[in-house]
């Protein structure tokens, strides 16, 4: 059975942050990935990721299933943007350096290899700092933060509720993936690295069912219980922002500005290297 990804607390600098500030790196760590095409700016925040991922102390055994899930929907990306399209690259960067011909109209180019090595860089900028911030997040405490600058505890309440349903999830996933094993759809590693990764796409439709019906069960017992009623609620969970706090979100919004100058600088958000 693999490990759930999980909150579990651990004495290192990423788990002493406050709950607010490690919000504010996510945030600003994922909007910057998204907009910037830039390979510099993006393997800078990729080895950065791997870094913050170190020092947070999470066991790659407790995120390794999911990340094999992650994987399945990247390779299924790319390959959809190369079928659909093969000269994207092309386009963007503006011309054309054949490598050799696959079939049909389909060419293997330099500048679509690059485009979507980009592509694949930003999943890897993003997945370490997601495993990072749940598996050293206390969802009690990063509610108490959120509702200290004023968001309805309402919110607050989801989002811990949200990051407490994560376990509730890959134990779910893992159940599914049991099952389908029984049946004769082999996932271990007896079946080679392409055969497990396409069968892990079965349980996708299965684990959506199974969390929408969790969900609508939540949702009455909370309406039962009268959440939502009063204006305001008091916290048992609660962390004050001290210097290292203050440190790591000036120096993320130090970064991320850095990063979208050098990405725009020239006018363009791809940079290109086939000039």
């Amino acid at each position: 059975m693999a490990k759930i990804i999980s909150y579990i607390e651990k004495d290192c600098f990423i788990h002493r942050l406050s709950g607010l500030s490690k919000l504010i790196f996510f945030l600003l760590w994922t909007i910057t990935s998204m907009l910037t095409y830039d390979t510099r700016v993006l393997g800078a925040m990729f080895v950065i990721s791997i870094i913050c991922f170190k020092l947070s102390k999470t066991d790659w055994k407790q995120v390794r299933s999911i990340f094999i899930f992650i994987l399945v929907f990247l390779i299924l990306n790319v390959t959809a943007i190369f079928l659909f399209s093969p000269f994207e690259g092309c386009k963007i960067y503006g011309s054309r350096t054949e490598l050799f011909h696959i079939a049909g109209k389909y060419f293997m180019t330099s500048e679509q290899l690059f485009y979507e090595l980009n592509i694949i860089l930003k999943y890897f900028t993003i997945v370490p700092s997601v495993f990072m911030f749940i598996t050293s997040t206390n969802p009690s405490e990063f509610a108490a933060s959120l509702n200290r600058i004023k968001l309805p505890y309402t919110v607050c309440y989801s989002v811990a509720i949200s990051l407490r349903y994560v376990p509730d999830v890959q134990s779910d996933f893992n159940k599914i993936k049991n099952a389908q094993e029984a049946r004769g759809i082999e996932m271990s590693s007896k079946a080679n690295i392409f055969s497990r990764l396409f069968n892990m796409s079965a349980i996708l439709f299965p684990l959506i069912f199974s969390s929408m019906e969790k969900i609508d069960s939540v949702s009455n017992a909370m309406e039962l219980r009268g959440f939502g009623k009063e204006k305001s609620r008091t916290w048992y969970s609660a962390k004050k922002l001290k210097i290292q706090d203050w440190i790591v979100i000036i120096l993320t919004f130090v970064f991320s500005g850095l990063a979208l100058f050098i990405t725009y600088n020239d006018g363009s958000r791809f940079w290109n290297p086939f000039l």
